[in-house]
């Protein structure tokens, strides 16, 4: 949405999301009226979990900028992801319980009813068959950490078996850079934390990396060289909540309507930006073609 809100716009798509999330409390509330029932004969919804115990898990991802920052001293938690969260159970009138959590873990949390959403996940067939997902607040787009002296600019370039190129082994990164880059040299580390040595002891030409996370690589250690999208073709993955499978639909209506309300008004992008602060990366930092 390019054109911006009037007030009276505003109040009514919030005041759709208040109501999106009080279904939940008709549920708790044992009212089967209208669609409330979804789940009449079975556990109740998640939403309404959350609504009936005053309080909503988040799978935080330690570490992670922008989207996540704890604090080692006072253990607060900072970044994006946490603000949606914030914003998310204000609306809900509930309190917040961040699980530490990765990547990977906070799939299985879902699962076992550790946590209720996970706030940054890459929507995968396989993952979909375990869990559900919001639409995508943000279309991640991917590009290269590379020394000034390496001039790449597309994928075909990169197409190189003179190229070594590091990526973090299982991650989304892997996978675009051995579908677009099938004859470059690639090495897949275990740890994002490995990459970066790889490429500060010149093992390495390059790595591809996610943008939000090539940026605040850079920033982190200015030596491993600089960020530039990867271009022909200009490729990107959705980051979306993520939530327990179940057949009521409540809980992800609700994040889907929340996201596109706060997408249109510019929220998200605000709110990216700001998490790309505490990695060090102000706006004028972030390359022109990266979109927040």
């Amino acid at each position: 949405m390019t054109t911006s809100k009037t007030a009276f716009d505003q109040a009514v798509s919030r005041r759709r999301l208040v109501q999106l999330a009080a279904a939940g409390s008709i549920a708790v509330a044992g009212t089967a009226a209208a669609g409330g029932a979804a789940q009449a004969q079975g556990a109740p919804s998640t939403l309404a979990k959350i609504r009936a115990a005053k309080k909503m898990r988040v799978a935080a991802l330690v570490g992670e900028p922008p989207y996540f920052v704890k604090s080692a001293v006072s253990g607060e938690w900072s970044g994006a992801c946490v603000e949606m969260a914030k914003d998310i159970a204000k609306l809900l009138e509930v309190e917040i319980e961040f699980v530490d959590s990765t990547y990977g873990n906070s799939v299985i949390q879902l699962q076992t009813d550790k946590a209720d959403i996970a706030m940054s996940l890459t929507p995968t067939p396989v993952r979909s068959l375990s869990i559900n997902f919001s639409k995508s607040y943000f279309l991640h787009g991917y590009g290269l950490v590379a020394p000034e002296s390496l001039s790449i600019s597309t994928w075909s370039e990169l197409n190189n078996p003179d190229i070594k190129v590091a990526v973090d082994l299982g991650s989304t990164q892997e996978m675009a850079a051995r579908r677009f880059a099938p004859k470059a040299n690639i090495t897949a580390f275990a740890t994002r934390d490995e990459v970066m040595l790889a490429l500060q002891s010149k093992r390495v030409d390059c790595a591809v990396f996610a943008a939000l996370l090539g940026m605040t690589a850079v920033k982190k250690n200015p030596s491993i060289g600089k960020f530039s999208m990867l271009t022909e073709p200009v490729i990107g993955l959705p980051a979306c909540l993520a939530i327990p499978k179940e057949d009521n639909l409540d809980w992800k209506n609700f994040l889907d309507v929340w996201v596109e309300y706060n997408r249109g008004i510019g929220q998200m992008t605000e709110w990216l930006t700001n998490g790309m602060k505490l990695a060090g990366v102000e706006p004028e930092d972030i390359p022109a073609d990266v979109k927040l």
